[in-house]
């Protein structure tokens, strides 16, 4: 991956093209809100912001740069993944995202790369898993992508923000500490927030799937389903919250980033939703899930107690990773 001689850049229709091919290798993996109910027939004029960001790159001759919030870490229910660290589905979605960015080369010979933007410590006490989970499984994740040589990824995460020494002499020191340094200087209020919940159709459908998250992932709530269904919705304000203050953070650090997003984002939207595997559900991540690889068809995504029942288990290296469902 390289900058193009300034001699050699691209004029304006040059651009233009370019930024346009590069935008329909992501179109086939759009993840799209429910509000676009044919996206098949969409084309690349329906995404105004991703092209202007992505005519930046080309017209100085520069690698495109993505960045994707996500891979925060395993969900605590073991009823719908193999434990806290990554696994197959881990290890599939890093190599098809690496492989998107290898081929943007064909169009635009500087190529991309792409930044995870691991937000795990960002809500890690709202959605109920301790800080050394998020921890190992940032490591995996950075492991992962060099014992596989998925060069053109890399990992962003809150401890390359505000330091790794939680005795050091200068900033937040502890998990809790970052998170309220974060919260307080990004973060909307709540008031804001049920506003735009009241009034705006994406942010309510954010809010509700982000509930029912919370809700499926509680294991060992001790009170009644009622009391859970409160608590999820109030962890629920707070997860957004923080997930717009970690947006505001990112922007911070990669401006110019064309912003990619692991949930449903419609047309016309400053991110571009993207799926990283197949799923029966819209919302589905390799750390809500695990994988079912298939005779018939492309790796699944499923509840582990729903891939059990379909698939044997395969260890990975010593480690539970996915399950396989035999031929019939």
């Amino acid at each position: 991956m390289h900058a193009i001689d300034r001699r050699d850049r691209p004029g304006p229709a040059q651009t233009a093209a370019v930024s346009a091919a590069i935008l329909e290798l992501l179109l086939p993996h759009r993840r799209a809100a429910e509000r676009d109910l044919d996206p098949g027939r969409e084309s690349v004029a329906d995404f105004p912001e991703q092209l202007d960001r992505l005519g930046d790159f080309v017209a100085r001759g520069e690698p495109v740069v993505f960045a994707l919030p996500g891979f925060p870490c395993k969900s605590p229910n073991p009823a719908k993944v193999l434990g806290h660290l990554p696994d197959e589905g881990e290890r599939l979605s890093l190599a098809f995202l690496d492989g998107l960015c290898a081929s943007v080369a064909a169009v635009h010979p500087p190529g991309a790369r792409m930044v995870i933007c691991s937000d795990g410590h960002v809500f890690a006490d709202l959605v109920r898993v301790p800080d050394a989970h998020v921890d190992a499984y940032t490591d995996e994740l950075r492991a992962v992508i060099a014992d596989n040589d998925l060069d053109r990824l890399s990992v962003f995460d809150l401890r390359d923000v505000l330091g790794e020494d939680p005795t050091g002499p200068v900033g937040p020191r502890t998990h809790e500490d970052k998170r309220a340094w974060l919260h307080a200087r990004h973060a909307p209020t709540l008031a804001e927030l049920r506003a735009q919940v009241r009034s705006d159709e994406d942010t309510l459908r954010l809010y509700r799937g982000i509930t029912r998250f919370l809700f499926e992932d509680t294991a060992d709530f001790a009170g009644t389903r009622s009391a859970l269904q409160r608590d999820c919705r109030a962890r629920a304000y707070g997860v957004i919250q923080r997930s717009r203050a970690w947006s505001d953070l990112i922007a911070e650090h990669h401006p110019r980033a064309v912003r990619l997003s692991i949930h449903p984002q419609r047309r016309g939207a400053d991110k571009f939703g993207i799926r990283l595997l197949d799923a029966p559900d819209v919302w589905a991540t390799p750390w809500h899930a695990t994988v079912l690889r298939r005779p018939d068809g492309p790796p699944r995504l499923l509840h582990r107690a729903e891939a059990a029942r379909l698939g044997t288990l395969v260890h990975h290296h010593g480690r539970p990773s996915h399950f396989h469902q035999a031929a019939h």
